[in-house]
């Protein structure tokens, strides 16, 4: 089978699909490696690295995509809403296609690529689960993210994160507060504490807790609970706005001590939860930094902006968006490994293996033979389920 990697078209994209270094554990597999001409040169990986590797470097994006038995990307036509539509005539029936999907986002897309013929992944429906572990891009790509928030926060808040005691007097420690202890939310934790901060940190789940608290964090609790806190997948699950009203009242005194605010809070496919009022901000320090993790989704702040920077009240609130693409190196280079995993585990002896018995096909695979056949999607976009004979039979 060949591997196809396209050079990424969303703008301001500088990861890419694959890294050299994972060429020869495909090539050993079977697998030829094609990547289309500067695909990795923003992120660091030119083509004279790729080409040592084993992989050969096709001119134009179109022969990548005639070639290619399986292509990889990061940011596939669901997520790409600015020239993944561009990419559509390209595909050829029975291509298989493995990226980011943002799939509870527009059916519209997916019913494109599956008009098409092409089998369909998910990277981002990956199942939480110790064997599905080394395939979790999404957990890779919030490591990364987590780990930027804090980087930023402390470029811009105009104060030091440590504690320093210096002939000029004590130096007082930044102040912290992680809204979200997920991936993202226990990584920025990290790195606020390894810089010297004082770090907070409230979820609505409080298994999460003693994670916080291994970090070296202060887990917040507040005086609200939430119900079914966390859905089978281990994510915070929505909660209603009477919830929400109430845990706004009680973060409030919360957020007013703090320097430093990152939110983190996305529910799938929703609108993301405000967290954050523009009464909050108002009662924060000037110069105090909020970094929105969510603003993708509109944002847990309720001053965010998408994809901007803004002050208000003397407090400055950044809502970047694909903030992994800001670490390419790294971020190419974790996904290139997750993706890697997935591939071996897809295809064995040169044949994909569609079991819908495997949890992660059942998952991640989004279409196959013209249809929309993952589950969780009919459902969400209120499809009818797929009757369970015309299912096995598209998967034969």
């Amino acid at each position: 089978m060949i591997v196809g990697v396209p050079r990424e078209s969303f703008p301001g994209e500088r990861r890419v699909g694959l890294v050299p270094a994972v060429i020869p554990s495909l090539t050993k597999a079977g697998f030829e490696v094609v990547v289309e001409s500067g695909a990795g040169s923003e992120a660091g990986y030119p083509d004279a690295d790729f080409v040592a590797a084993g992989a050969k470097i096709l001119p134009a994006r179109a022969d990548v995509f005639n070639q290619a038995d399986i292509l990889i990307q990061v940011l596939c036509h669901g997520s790409n809403d600015k020239t993944g539509e561009a990419d559509v005539p390209l595909f050829h029936r029975d291509q298989v296609l493995s990226g980011v999907w943002r799939p509870l986002g527009s059916l519209q897309t997916i019913e494109q690529i599956a008009s098409k013929g092409v089998t369909s992944f998910s990277i981002e429906l990956m199942p939480r689960t110790t064997r599905a572990q080394s395939m979790d891009a999404l957990s890779s790509m919030a490591t990364i993210s987590g780990y930027k928030a804090v980087i930023l926060a402390a470029d811009t808040l105009p104060r030091m994160f440590p504690m320093l005691t210096t002939a000029a007097g004590t130096i007082m420690p930044g102040r912290v507060l992680v809204i979200g202890c997920g991936v993202a939310g226990l990584q920025a934790i990290a790195t606020a504490r390894r810089l010297g901060a004082v770090v907070s940190a409230y979820d609505l789940r409080p298994v999460v807790k003693e994670q916080v608290q291994s970090l070296g964090g202060r887990f917040v609790e507040l005086e609200v609970e939430a119900k079914d806190a966390q859905d089978e997948r281990g994510y915070a699950r929505a909660q209603d706005e009477s919830f929400y009203t109430r845990q706004r009242e009680l973060l409030g005194k919360v957020v007013a001590e703090n320097d430093v605010v990152i939110t983190t809070a996305v529910v799938p496919g929703k609108k993301s939860p405000i967290l954050v009022t523009k009464e909050m901000v108002a009662g924060m320090r000037p110069g105090s930094v909020i970094v929105d993790l969510a603003s993708e989704r509109g944002g847990n702040c309720e001053l965010t902006i998408t994809g901007e920077k803004v002050v208000h009240h003397g407090v400055t609130i950044i809502g970047l968006i694909n903030v992994a693409s800001t670490v390419p190196y790294h971020a190419s280079q974790m996904y290139a490994r997750n993706v890697t995993a997935f591939l071996l585990h897809l295809v064995k002896e040169g044949k994909l293996q569609l079991s819908m018995e495997d949890q992660i096909v059942r998952d991640t695979l989004l279409t196959h033979g013209g249809e929309v056949v993952n589950a969780r999607l009919r459902e969400f976009f209120s499809l009818p389920a797929l009757a369970a004979q015309a299912q096995e039979g598209t998967m034969r």
